[in-house]
């Protein structure tokens, strides 16, 4: 009952009850993966490709805008739970998200350059490196032997590298930004909780602008994205709670898996929208 009335509201009736189910389901587990390891929207994004019949560019406008109500959510999470105070917290929020802007207008922009099957080797290159890089951090213990002063210039100046290099191909694929930021930022110094809360914030201004840029070409469904937006906030607020219970490795694993197999799909050309 409550998934029909949903569909009604946000204007997103030409979804059949089963695909509509199944949007639901994957937001709710990308959100909570939002908040608990980073990577997480990213599969919102695939689901807008594969099960529905868009272009590259309503795909990453639409997951894009999205994004920036999870955003403002995990900030406020990670704000509540201690992360995200203090001014350093804040300055390397604001380097990071800041540098993220020029990234995400220009990753918007070049989509235009994409036609379908460009976009699934691409969104799918990037989805194998990201459960790669999961994986190789988990079995190499790779994690960082001294904390990243992000008081200092040169702190804050890695921040902004991190921010150009995340904000990019968030703005292109419209992945948001932890699913990349994340590993960056824990290999760089910042601890695990610290780099999801800052990713956090960096979201909103790299889900914005590239909503921006996506709603300019006319390129987003604002029903659509309302109707995913609901499930990815109740997703994003769980996901928070029990990050900070739970130990999270055996699920970092699994869904690294889950992305490489996803990317060899997608590069491999086995997902075309709405197939």
């Amino acid at each position: 009952m409550i998934v029909p009335i949903l569909l009604l509201l946000f204007g997103s009736s030409s979804l059949s009850l089963g695909v509509a189910l199944l949007l639901l389901f994957i937001a709710l587990i990308g959100g909570a993966c939002i908040t608990t390891i980073g990577p997480g929207g990213i599969f919102v994004t695939i689901a807008l490709f594969v099960l529905l019949p868009l272009d590259p560019g309503t795909v990453a406008g639409t997951a894009s805008a999205t994004f920036i109500a999870t955003g403002i959510v995990g900030s406020l999470g990670y704000l509540r739970s201690g992360q995200l105070r203090g001014k350093s917290a804040l300055k390397a929020a604001m380097a990071l998200s800041f540098a993220s802007i020029a990234g995400a207008y220009a990753g918007a922009e070049i989509n235009t350059l994409l036609d379908a099957s460009a976009f699934a080797v691409v969104l799918g290159l990037f989805v194998l490196l990201t459960g790669l890089i999961i994986l190789y951090r988990q079995y190499n213990k790779l994690a960082p032997d001294k904390r990243l002063d992000i008081n200092s210039l040169s702190g804050l100046a890695w921040m902004g590298a991190v921010g150009v290099a995340v904000g990019l191909p968030g703005g292109l694929l419209g992945v948001g930004g932890p699913v990349l930021a994340v590993p960056l930022l824990v290999v760089l110094g910042a601890p695990m909780l610290l780099s999801v809360a800052l990713a956090q914030v960096q979201s909103i201004f790299i889900s914005g602008m590239a909503t921006f840029g996506y709603a300019l070409q006319g390129a987003v469904d604002w029903g659509l994205a309302a109707f995913l937006t609901v499930p990815l906030l109740i997703g994003t607020v769980a996901g928070w709670y029990f990050a900070q219970r739970i130990q999270v490795k055996r699920l970092k694993v699994a869904l690294a898996l889950v992305l490489v197999a996803l990317g060899i799909y997608l590069m491999g050309g086995g997902a075309t929208p709405g197939g």
